[in-house]
């Protein structure tokens, strides 16, 4: 009986040294035991499709893509699955049996998974939500909350021909399957469309350390409403800590990160990963030593 092939899979972006997906799978690997590798590949986007079309040759089962190559990628895979599509971005690829690339956007999954597992009472039908900021973030994230079924979207971006650009990509795909509907808000009207809403998401890198602070009224918000911000860095922003001195449920930033992995982690290595106390103890270690602490 010949022994357990050797597994590689590995993370591709430009810079990539500050990703902390190698924390993320090297703690899984270890923790449960497979041989296998997963790497830091630096790739800049003119030689993005030249690599990728070699990761069979160079015996990768598959890799995550981070910026800036999320949407180039979707070009490059021979298939995609629906939501990477819908997205209109990749940020995984498995290596298929026969050579073919196939892409998925895991993002809008991670979102997901981790509202729930932050709010576990939170009842996405019956809601409405805010998104704050219109990027690749948001793209997953209203993505994610028009699938599961929320009334309505509100997104309050500065440029306003972004946010209409989303919307016109994004809600086609769920006309006529699902009541949720998207509201384009002016930024500076950001605070009165918290207005009845259920939930609010930050999607955009304010508040994360070394960038500005989101400066946002919560006045108009309900109490019961659930806040959640993706930035991860630092765990809990000015928004999080303004939330929950109010009384508001919060959900912090890092869930999302950890939860996106799974997927990719299962296709190429073949278990089942859990995200863990200690695993978000081991990666916002890294996140601290990133950030000089």
């Amino acid at each position: 009986m010949s022994a357990p092939k050797h597994i590689k899979a590995g993370v591709i972006g430009w810079p990539v040294d500050h990703s902390l997906s190698p924390l993320v799978h090297g703690f899984w690997l270890k923790q449960l035991g497979i041989d296998g590798t997963y790497e830091r590949i630096a790739v800049e986007p003119e030689n993005l499709e030249r690599e990728l079309r070699a990761l069979d040759a160079n015996g990768f089962a598959g890799v995550n893509i981070t910026v800036p190559h999320k949407e180039a990628a979707l070009a490059i895979v021979d298939d995609a699955d629906d939501m990477a599509k819908n997205i209109g971005a990749v940020n995984t690829i498995v290596v298929r049996g026969d050579k073919k690339l196939f892409g998925l956007n895991t993002d809008a999954f991670g979102f997901i998974q981790n509202l729930r597992e932050g709010a576990p009472g939170i009842d996405l039908k019956a809601i409405s939500a805010t998104v704050l900021g219109a990027g690749g973030a948001a793209r997953a994230v209203v993505a994610a909350l028009l699938a599961a079924g929320v009334s309505e979207v509100r997104i309050a971006n500065r440029s306003i021909e972004r946010a209409e650009n989303l919307a016109v990509d994004l809600a086609p795909h769920w006309a006529g399957e699902l009541d949720g509907e998207i509201a384009i808000v002016p930024w500076e009207h950001r605070a009165a469309a918290l207005d009845g809403a259920g939930l609010l998401v930050n999607t955009t890198t304010l508040g994360m350390r070394g960038n500005a602070d989101l400066e946002i009224s919560l006045d108009a918000l309900p109490a019961g409403a659930v806040v959640n911000d993706i930035v991860y860095s630092p765990l809990e922003t000015k928004l999080l800590k303004t939330a929950r001195a109010r009384g508001n449920p919060v959900v912090d930033g890092i869930g999302m990160l950890l939860h996106q992995a799974r997927p990719g982690f299962h296709l190429w290595f073949g278990q089942d990963p859990m995200v863990t106390p200690e695993l978000r103890t081991h990666v916002l270690r890294g996140v601290k030593q990133q950030a000089g602490q």
